[in-house]
């Protein structure tokens, strides 16, 4: 047996070239910002017993609650481990949602000391009500531990952080359900093209998207999932992300090869795409390496972690505001059962369209209803009609159909009585959640550019440059008013509706209306301009969309809708 100190439990057989030790043998740095660089360099990945003690390291310096159980209290609690035989029998607590003990390259034995492991967790941690990703984390820690008993300690660690800001592992359904979420709305942004194709071959897109965590932890093989846990000690718990877009990104290529490069289109069941992506995941070694899989993931130019735990928290929020706080039977209600097409009708769109544009929009709103607000084929032709409408109702969704037959729209993130704060003056507002789009005669979304090019956004506009800047400048910089009870650098650039840390005034420029015009989209242009009668329009390509015209660039309306998003789980 290769290394004794730290392999009691493990089979070597399993562990292919990672039982065979080579490499450094000790890690000389206490530097974060070089642990992370050797994390993902995989500094320590070929010596199984110096991975031990980096965990080791890693995990004791994870900031704790005053009071978190250590080796101690689990051997006061178990006894001697060494004469008392564990069972598999006992059922696992019902917090981990079902989810089986990944046995990766344990001895078949070892799975038993992980279900011991887990139950004295669930007894110490009584505030735990749906921790999905605690067998796996159990079982992997265990291939690192002398004895059950400093597995449960480092268990323990990781549940009992309190950094502010950081979080390892989600411990209630809330938190858990507003991660699958989130990560619906990275999908979204960041991984379009595979996005795209689980819209259109699952019938629940949600129900596939619960799964992400079991993807990384429970479905990757021990290989690559080693690697993982290699960077998440270090950086956190956005490393899971990063990998499941990068798993999602695989995925797609491997349907698109398999399948000639067209993909099925053909909707299915969600419980077997889902079951395809565990599939691919689980044998993903034969054409992926853990090189491989981190490389993409850290090629993917997510936003920040706060901005990523701003917008969980605001998911989480959205939650709440519905009830949804403790797991529901079919909580989730998928973007088609909220589009009832027996009951959804529109002269712009088809619910089939309806539904494609509800793929796009941001995962708290897709248990929504859409709501008709505003047409002009009912309410007439009037901008101040349109304002009364709309007023009061966040986000929305224009729709625009002009005599030409060509259709196009915007999702708009805030609502139009912010327009307000501007006077009768020309002045932008909004979020990076705004899109604007074409369905006919293709379909097209174009998103914030700084999604694409982040860098757009890394500088910070100071009250002293602001106050310097021109009269021409304040009108058209409108949409950097400050917000003086925030400092700058705690503002979300994607969810905040004004923006004060952008190093260009086009970049922000989403939404603007006065009594004379409604605007979506500024710099160098206008995605969309529609006048006071709203009969006549223009479009343009715009810095803020990085978008080409919609449609023909000076339009005449045939028919214009404003759609409002009802909460269908409000009682």
């Amino acid at each position: 047996m290769a290394e004794e100190d730290y392999g009691s439990f493990v089979d070597w057989n399993q562990m292919g070239d990672l039982a065979k030790s080579s490499g450094p043998t000790k890690v000389d740095t206490k530097d974060l910002k070089e642990f992370k660089r050797m994390a993902r360099q995989g500094y320590w990945a070929k010596n199984h017993k110096l991975r031990a003690q980096v965990y080791q390291q890693l995990i004791k310096a994870i900031p704790c609650r005053t009071v978190t159980p250590d080796a101690a209290v689990y051997r006061d609690i178990m006894g001697n481990a060494a004469t008392k035989k564990t069972s598999t029998n006992v059922p696992l607590p019902e917090f981990v949602d079902g989810n089986p003990i990944p046995r990766y390259c344990l001895k078949p034995e070892a799975v038993a000391s992980v279900h011991q492991i887990i139950n004295c967790l669930a007894g110490q941690f009584p505030d735990i009500s749906h921790c999905p990703a605690l067998p796996a984390v159990t079982s992997l820690l265990l291939h690192f531990s002398v004895d059950e008993a400093q597995c449960f300690e480092h268990v323990s660690r990781i549940l009992a952080c309190n950094e502010p800001g950081k979080r390892l592992i989600d411990q209630t359904f809330l938190a858990y359900e507003s991660s699958c979420m989130t990560f619906g709305d990275l999908a979204n942004k960041y991984c379009t093209a595979a996005h795209k194709l689980i819209v259109a071959t699952a019938q629940d897109v949600m129900d596939v998207y619960s799964d992400w965590q079991r993807w990384v932890l429970g479905d990757l093989p021990f290989s690559h999932v080693v690697r993982v846990l290699d960077v998440y000690l270090v950086e956190g718990y956005k490393v899971l992300y990063r990998v499941a877009v990068a798993l999602l990104k695989f995925y797609r290529k491997h349907k698109m090869g398999a399948e000639g490069g067209q993909g099925n289109q053909q909707q299915e069941d969600s419980n077997k795409i889902k079951a395809d992506i565990q599939a691919f995941v689980k044998g993903i070694a034969s054409t992926v390496t853990p090189d491989k899989l981190l490389e993409k993931a850290f090629s993917i130019r997510l936003f920040s972690r706060k901005e990523i735990t701003l917008l969980q928290l605001t998911n989480e929020k959205s939650l709440q505001q519905k009830g949804i706080t403790v797991k529901q039977k079919r909580c989730r209600r998928n973007v088609q059962l909220a589009l009832n097409p027996d009951t959804f009708s529109s002269e712009i769109v088809s619910a089939k369209e309806m539904h494609d544009i509800w793929s796009w929009i941001p995962e708290r709103f897709a248990l929504c209803q859409p709501q008709l607000l505003f047409t002009t084929s009912t309410h007439g032709c009037s901008l101040n009609r349109f304002y009364s409408h709309c007023e009061g109702h966040e986000p929305t969704l224009l729709l625009i159909r002009t005599t030409d037959g060509d259709v196009c729209g915007a999702f708009l993130s805030t609502d139009w009585e912010e327009r307000k704060r501007g006077g009768n003056k020309l002045s932008f507002f909004g979020t990076g959640e705004c899109f604007v789009f074409r369905l006919k005669p293709e379909m097209e979304r174009y998103e914030w550019i700084v999604i694409s090019h982040p860098e757009l956004a890394s500088s910070i506009k100071t009250q002293a440059q602001k106050e310097t800047a021109t009269s021409e400048d304040q009108i058209t910089d409108s949409n950097s008013l400050q917000q003086p009870e925030k400092p700058p650098g705690e503002l979300s650039p994607f969810l905040s509706a004004r923006h004060s840390n952008l190093n260009s005034k086009n970049t922000s420029m989403f939404m603007s209306g006065n009594v004379d015009s409604i605007i979506v989209g500024g710099g160098n242009g206008n995605a969309l301009y529609i006048d006071s009668e709203l009969n006549h329009g223009r479009t343009g390509s715009c810095t803020t969309f990085d978008n080409p015209p919609l449609c023909a660039e000076s339009f005449q309306i045939s028919l214009l809708e404003v759609w409002g998003f009802q909460d269908t789980m409000a009682s």
